[in-house]
């Protein structure tokens, strides 16, 4: 997704990612985000100051000062929403910067509390929550804006309101594509 992103360090803040046994979800068990540039030292320290500041009592002012001047801002490419008081945040971010278009991939929806304020989050005009499966083998949600992986091309179902994400054939860039 074009543009700027907030994030955390994966894993330890991704309450959605693991199942009962607290192995990960299927989807989960290659996180990109636990290799390559996101174990450098300074992206771990530049994360971890996001789980930190988050709880100041100045983030959201900040953070609409900065959003504000975006056209598309993507919440978490890596981490997700792991707590309730991070969500109201995050809405009110949203709320207040209506000309900002933000796309917010979760899989904390499997927490009571966050699911309800994805779900406030996914009235504004100005938001995409993308819900995203457990599955690794195309199997969908059955409620909201929803994504799934598939492992191989030819087991895509193209269907409407489907879409086959191509980034990977334009070296990781949405490029014009916006269908997430």
């Amino acid at each position: 997704m074009p543009g700027k992103s907030w994030s955390l360090n994966a894993w330890e803040t991704c309450p959605g990612a693991r199942k009962d046994d607290g192995t990960p979800v299927d989807a989960c068990s290659t996180c990109y985000a636990l290799t390559g540039a996101y174990q450098f030292p300074v992206v771990i320290a530049a994360r971890e100051h996001n789980r930190q500041d988050w709880q100041n009592s100045d983030w959201e002012s900040e953070m609409i000062k900065l959003v504000k001047k975006q056209t598309w801002f993507r919440w978490f490419d890596s981490g997700d929403i792991y707590s309730p008081a991070l969500a109201q945040k995050i809405y009110n971010v949203m709320l207040a910067t209506p000309e900002t278009n933000h796309w917010l991939p979760t899989r904390s929806y499997k927490v009571p509390e966050i699911y309800d304020w994805t779900q406030s989050m996914s009235i504004l005009n100005n938001v995409t929550v993308r819900y995203s499966s457990d599955s690794k083998n195309g199997e969908r949600l059955d409620f909201g804006n929803n994504s799934t992986i598939i492992q191989y091309k030819d087991e895509f179902v193209n269907e409407k309101g489907v879409s086959l994400c191509r980034a990977a054939e334009r070296a990781g860039s949405c490029g014009s594509c916006r269908a997430c």
